[in-house]
């Protein structure tokens, strides 16, 4: 059952800022800067259609923050270890894939669309 399971957070290794985001963006082109989870969710420019459907289709919201616009109990489950998947029950908000774990899916959004509604089932 899904029922303790509120939402879904992504946060991603990058700040929100107009600069952090072209940071990223450049720094990610050069093998400068990288985020497994800006992987999952976005193409060269957008948003991939793939995790848009992924979003769309889970029975839960998941929201995505970045660094530093995540909110303060997010933070503190993550204590400083970005990109991470994480998930709000009514019993507080827990890490579920960490940056290791979210490699793994080496920006294939179908793996991890299938992985999110496995974990979802068996909850």
């Amino acid at each position: 059952m899904t029922s303790n399971i509120t939402e879904f957070i992504g946060v991603y290794d990058a700040d929100s800022t107009l600069l952090g985001e072209i940071s990223y963006w450049v720094g990610a082109r050069f093998g400068i800067t990288h985020c497994s989870l800006c992987e999952l969710t976005h193409g060269l420019f957008t948003q991939k259609s793939e995790w848009k459907q992924c979003a769309e289709s889970l029975a839960i919201p998941f929201r995505l923050f970045h660094r530093d616009d995540a909110p303060d109990d997010v933070l503190n489950a993550l204590a400083g270890e970005f990109p991470a998947v994480l998930q709000r029950t009514t019993n507080g908000v827990t890490v579920i894939l960490n940056k290791d774990q979210l490699e793994h899916f080496d920006g294939r959004t179908s793996d991890f669309a299938q992985w999110i509604s496995a974990h979802l089932a068996s909850r």
